[in-house]
């Protein structure tokens, strides 16, 4: 059996947590084949609450994901929501080292890094630094310098920042469940990757990531990230709606919203009828698919609203050409789309992951994951292992058992 080219990424987010494996195949193409899925266990709003039963949920979606690739995951790539970053814009200037004045990769990485060089407040870290355009000699709106020639080059950065203390409780439920992180990627740059296509991050795109706790709103343009929000509610703000309202239990209420659920009104109807359980063992009743979307459209309206209040405080009364994309669980709810429609007065559509087995915006997160780190390579925070020599010496051991099995396969 010969050996593959592997890369795991993990969706960390508040209702499930989701594994994606991908394969690299030849010419850089990626085939999924892993997937794990767990319900989030210990984590609130993004946060983590209980280490220990996020670690089960971790080791139970990875499990998952194992079996079916037949192989142990050793490294993975983890997703950080927004709530837990901040965008800094920053500027760095290097010298061309070259005698021949010619740029290289070298003196890239050199402009990256001092671009870095900002003061931040002890409770954050640098999480990416993503370059928006390089400036060679005065001439900008470059994408990639390397080959040119230049005598001074800069670069017009953004700096993705993380919370301390939520990235190294992040850093240590993955680490407890027995896996390396190699890195640590912003959610809003992992959806860009799969949800968006390249017109649509140039002419400028807003992209909402509807998920169980948080709202991400994030805007595209020129090419990458530009502005991002996050608002504390969510999916499981309507469930649990449902679940007073019709007075029934939060798993019951979350399947009542995912299989009954209408976000526009001329879906719903006064005759269609659902049964539904009471709490504790209380006899059935009876309710319609429009008393359902009573207790949905309210919660709906409340977070598009604060989308659309995002959107104009990051300076954008006036919708952009490429509109709105949709994508995390709640966008597959039945009438999302006509009713966002409605609200931003702009084109809007749901995202979908062009890929066998994942065809969901569920997955968009996770797939993002591993488009964005084989596509950054080098890019991102890298997370480095903290061990000694020991750990050095292991890293070394592995490298050397790979080579052999390579020779002799």
């Amino acid at each position: 059996m010969t050996r593959r080219d592997i890369v795991a990424g993990i969706d960390i987010g508040t209702s499930n947590i989701r594994v994606i494996v991908g394969e690299i195949a030849s010419g850089g193409m990626v085939n999924i084949i892993g997937v794990g899925t767990s319900p989030s266990e210990g984590i609130k709003k993004s946060v983590i609450i209980d280490l220990e039963r996020t670690v089960e949920s971790i080791n139970s979606a990875v499990a998952e994901a194992e079996r079916m690739v037949g192989a142990k995951l050793e490294t993975v790539n983890v997703g950080i929501v927004g709530s837990h970053a901040g965008l800094v814009n920053n500027r760095g200037v290097v010298a061309v080292s070259r005698e021949d004045k010619e740029i290289t990769e070298q003196d890239v990485e050199r402009v990256l890094q001092a671009a870095r060089v900002i003061a931040l407040p002890q409770d954050k870290e640098i999480i990416d630094v993503i370059p928006r355009e390089f400036i060679v000699d005065g001439y900008d709106g470059i994408r990639d310098p390397v080959g040119m020639l230049g005598v001074r080059l800069e670069v017009d950065a953004m700096i993705v920042t993380g919370a301390m203390t939520s990235l190294r409780n992040l850093l240590r439920c993955v680490n407890m469940s027995g896996h390396e992180v190699n890195a640590i990627i912003l959610n809003a740059l992992a959806n860009g990757e799969v949800c968006l296509s390249r017109d649509e991050k140039e002419l400028g795109v807003f992209l909402i990531d509807l998920g169980g706790g948080t709202t991400e709103v994030s805007f595209f343009q020129h090419g990458g990230l530009s502005d991002m929000a996050v608002l504390p509610t969510g999916g499981d703000h309507i469930t649990n709606d449902l679940a007073v309202g019709m007075r029934t239990t939060f798993k019951l209420a979350e399947k009542l919203k995912l299989e009954h659920g209408f976000a526009v009104a001329e879906m719903a109807s006064d005759e269609q009828e659902i049964e539904i359980e009471g709490i504790s063992g209380r006899e059935k009743r009876n309710v319609s698919t429009r008393e359902v979307f009573n207790y949905i459209e309210p919660r709906i309206q409340e977070i598009m609203h604060l989308c659309l209040q995002e959107m104009n405080r990051m300076g954008h009364a006036k919708m952009p050409p490429a509109g709105v994309v949709l994508t995390g669980g709640v966008s597959l709810m039945k009438g999302i789309t006509e009713f966002c429609e409605s609200v931003f007065q702009c084109p809007v559509r749901t995202a979908q992951p062009e890929y066998l087995g994942v065809k969901s915006p569920i997955y968009s997160t996770a797939v993002g994951i591993i488009h964005y780190v084989l596509r950054n390579q080098g890019v991102g925070r890298m997370v480095k292992s903290h061990n000694s020599k020991k750990g050095s010496v292991g890293s070394l051991w592995k490298r050397i058992k790979a080579f052999f099995a390579d020779i002799w396969e």
